[in-house]
């Protein structure tokens, strides 16, 4: 009779020359699943660690809230009065 190692060797076999072909497939899918996993993890803690407002893109500059819409290149001057 078989022992439970020799299964296991066996059914390891099997697996490997009837799944062969779909082998390189499942490994790529399985890489692309954990970069999106990476990804949204990353996104998540991110969210969380800036919990406050996201911030808004002025003329391809990203400017935090609060801090006014000075275009860059312009002087404090040029900006409206705030009064």
């Amino acid at each position: 009779m078989f022992g439970l190692s020799e299964l296991a060797i066996l059914l390891i076999v099997v697996i490997a020359v009837i799944g062969a072909r779909k082998l390189p497939e499942l490994a790529r899918s399985a890489g692309k699943s954990a970069r999106i996993l990476k990804a949204e993890a990353r996104a998540a803690r991110d969210e969380e660690a800036g919990a406050g407002a996201a911030p808004r893109v002025v003329q391809g500059e990203i400017v935090p809230p609060g801090t006014g819409t000075t275009p860059p290149g312009a002087r404090a001057a040029d900006a409206p009065d705030p009064r």
